[in-house]
């Protein structure tokens, strides 16, 4: 099975959609195996974004997440990032098909309420950043 990390975003913990959210992926399937309330420091975030380092919007990336709590999970399926992806939707949420996360819930790109990792390496990464091994189950 593989795995991958998601996020709600602080306007998603702030909206109260965190159950919402971890519904969806629970309803179709997908097996949670890690899962914390954190408020993420600059550092945690600016570690998880650096690949957006040089881009413009990076600091205003960093302060939105770091604004509030967010719900960090890790969750478990076959084919794991295309179907959480799929499910999450467009990034743009004015893009995003109904049924997604995004096109039911989220109206602006800047607060799109949920993060999912693109690849199954960065999901490593991703899982090895917010989590200790011990914080997973088998």
């Amino acid at each position: 099975m593989e795995r991958s990390f998601i996020m709600a975003k602080p306007d998603a913990v702030e909206r109260r959609l965190s159950a919402e959210i971890i519904g969806r992926f629970e309803t179709r399937g997908l097996r949670l195996v890690g899962l914390k309330l954190i408020h993420p420091s600059r550092e945690l975030a600016e570690t998880h974004y650096a690949v957006h380092r040089e881009r413009p919007f990076f600091n205003d990336l960093v302060e939105f997440i770091t604004s509030g709590p967010v719900v960090a999970m890790v969750w478990e399926g076959r084919d794991i990032i295309t179907v959480t992806r799929t499910m999450i939707g467009a990034t743009n949420p004015v893009n995003a098909a109904p049924g997604t996360i995004r096109g039911d819930l989220a109206i602006e790109v800047a607060t799109n309420l949920v993060h999912g990792s693109d690849s199954l390496e960065t999901a490593e990464k991703e899982i090895a950043l917010w989590f200790a091994p011990s914080e997973l189950l088998p």
